[in-house]
């Protein structure tokens, strides 16, 4: 069994259009920015609602800031649960390298029981690294910690007792591992950034591919995708699904949703910049991202559909996930942008690809 049943036996996989969120801390109407703890429970009900509009899946990518008080995603995307009936709930991402794979796969098969089958995990090597001083983790293994917890998670995923050894952490020896899954694993991705490497790893260890596409071109990841289903054709192994997730916002008209999340946008990669080096943005830069060939999904929900199909077309995927919330943004805002993308953006997504 590979690291998941998605697109089992060559079976291809239906397209599936969700929503992400880091937690970024939102406004309320007065522009003051909210508390963690109000936070969070905004975030349950977008998720909530991302259930009733019948999206297919709501994601939660784990952060340990301030700015992104999601350090426990699997803890709401349990609340979440426990409201919805329909939408598959997961990470986006989960930073692997500065986790122990058996607590991660431990946390998500118990999402998978709470939820009847709906967890996911998108797992990551971290492009924030908050995470590894937090947890006593040194970044000059961060290679070496993602490949060899990648490789038992591939494990634990596979059921049954589980004999592992490795240098990042302390083996298994025909470890049980509870609790089981009712039905196989619980699907389980890859989240590849830029590099070539990871998307080789996800091949080889079997997972689905989800391209992190965050600026440029989204043209310019196309070979991720034809490197990743040449990879895995020379193993032997069945297709496997690839996705898609970008930033973006969605209002009732282009100039509604840049006015919106211009000035969001602008602060958060402002704030940004300071410790992680991104390029502050200029609004003649930030239109050419919006435009048809840049990395952001702004506009009306026709915009934002033609966009996604093309790129869906583009880069040979069947998924996307838009990362819908901004820091800044008030979640009546937020939960327009949900509303809109669900009831207008998905269905004439799934049109504009029949």
């Amino acid at each position: 069994m590979t690291a998941t049943s998605s697109a089992a036996e060559g079976r291809p996989a239906p397209l599936v259009l969700g929503l992400d969120t880091f937690g970024d801390v939102t406004s309320g109407d007065d522009g003051r920015p909210l508390s963690h703890a109000q936070t969070i429970r905004d975030i349950v009900e977008q998720g909530v609602l991302a259930d009733q509009v019948g999206l297919d899946f709501f994601g939660i990518g784990e952060h340990h800031t301030g700015d992104f008080p999601l350090s426990a995603g699997d803890v709401v995307l349990a609340a979440i649960a426990a409201r919805t009936t329909r939408v598959r709930l997961g990470s986006a991402v989960t930073v692997l390298s500065s986790d122990d794979p058996v607590r991660v796969f431990q946390r998500y098969s118990t999402l998978n029981a709470v939820s009847g089958g709906r967890a996911e995990v998108i797992l990551g090597r971290g492009s924030s690294v908050d995470s590894f001083p937090l947890f006593g983790y040194d970044l000059a293994d961060y290679e070496e910690l993602f490949e060899e917890k990648t490789q038992l998670f591939a494990e634990l995923l596979k059921g049954g007792r589980v004999t592992w050894k490795g240098r990042t952490r302390a083996p298994l020896v025909d470890q049980d591992v509870v609790p089981h899954t009712e039905d196989g694993p619980f699907p389980a991705w890859i989240g590849v950034g830029g590099s070539p490497q990871s998307v080789l790893r996800a091949a080889r260890l079997g997972f689905p591919l989800m391209l992190a596409i965050i600026g440029g071109p989204p043209a310019r990841f196309a070979p991720f995708s034809r490197l990743f289903r040449q990879a895995l054709a020379e193993s032997g192994r069945a297709a496997l699904p690839v996705g898609v997730h970008s930033p973006g916002h969605v209002a009732a008209t282009d100039e509604e949703a840049l006015e919106e999340f211009w000035p969001n946008y602008l602060a958060v990669i402002r704030n940004a910049a300071r410790t992680r080096g991104f390029t502050v943005p200029t609004k003649q830069s930030f239109l050419r991202e919006v435009g048809p060939h840049g990395a952001l999904y702004v506009g009306s929900p026709e915009t934002v559909a033609q966009k996604i199909a093309a790129n869906l077309r583009a880069l040979d995927a069947g998924r996307f996930e838009l990362k819908y919330a901004m820091g800044g943004l008030s979640h009546r805002s937020l939960m327009k942008n949900i509303e809109l993308f669900g009831t207008k953006v998905a269905p004439r997504v799934r049109e504009l690809l029949a």
